[in-house]
């Protein structure tokens, strides 16, 4: 699923307004807990309706954005702190939404999610291939386990999807394979899987965590395998069950692509 700008557009509308930003003001700060231009500590995802906005890491540009693109979706995805400062170069209006109406416009708007994924997995591709041509994506410090849910919750989503019942792995088991044709994510209930690319450890996922969303989002193979590395239980989940979800319950999109971001966050840290 491609970005189109016009949903995006859409979807902004849907749960925001437009903001005037003049010329040179900051819209957030790389610096954590800075005060912004709109009187708060910002956690926004932004949309860009007219203008143009500079990045800047420390004093030095290191990206524009134009008309009809998004910025700031990392750090307010994952609740971290800026990583760059954004600055009107001109006059801008734009649409800001704090987490409260991120997942309004889910709610509202849940095809907005997969397109929001579709940027995240083909920046993913992009740092995998780089770290890999460089022979960089090795079984690296700061591996860890990362949930994208609520383990309790998780359960309480997978009663709601009583159309694909869950899928049980013995330790050991390859559960995808890389290359492999992608027709479902999954979601771990119970035990815990390895994430591997080239055959090297990159990710473990315990109960709450959810693997293969690229398969939602587009036709292509697998990026990663992954096997079980207990006995596992797990809820597989298709593009029309997760479109429900996320109508029915926005966080499950949000916990979703911040579990895209904080890979995407961990592969960038690698490439500097």
């Amino acid at each position: 699923m491609s970005y189109d700008p016009a949903v995006a557009l859409d979807f902004f509308r849907s749960a925001g307004t437009p903001v005037a930003v003049p010329k040179s003001k900051v819209v957030f700060s790389e610096k954590e807990g800075k005060k912004s231009f709109f009187g708060t500590v910002n956690n926004k995802i932004y949309y860009l309706v007219d203008g143009e906005v500079t990045l800047l890491a420390g004093s030095k540009t290191i990206g524009t954005v134009k008309p009809g693109e998004i910025f700031g979706e990392l750090a307010a995805i994952t609740n971290a702190p800026r990583t760059a400062t954004a600055m009107a170069k001109t006059d801008c209006s734009v649409i800001g939404l704090d987490h409260e109406q991120f997942e309004l416009g889910l709610s509202a708007k849940p095809t907005f999610a997969l397109m929001l994924m579709s940027l995240l997995i083909a920046r993913l591709r992009e740092s995998i291939a780089r770290l890999t041509a460089a022979g960089s994506l090795g079984e690296g410090a700061g591996l860890h386990e990362s949930a994208a849910f609520d383990a309790e919750r998780l359960s309480e989503l997978v009663s709601g999807l009583a159309n694909d019942p869950p899928i049980y792995y013995q330790q050991g088991r390859q559960i995808v394979a890389e290359g492999s044709k992608a027709v479902l994510m999954y979601a771990v209930v119970k035990g815990r899987v390895a994430i591997s690319i080239g055959g090297k450890l990159v990710e473990r996922l315990g109960p709450g965590g959810a693997f293969g969303e690229a398969a939602l989002v587009e036709q292509v193979p697998r990026m990663a395998s992954a096997t079980a590395e207990t006995d596992c239980e797990l809820q597989p989940i298709n593009r029309q069950a997760f479109l429900s979800l996320v109508k029915s319950t926005p966080q499950f999109a949000s916990g979703v692509l911040a579990s895209l971001a904080e890979r995407l966050r961990f592969l960038t840290e690698r490439l500097k």
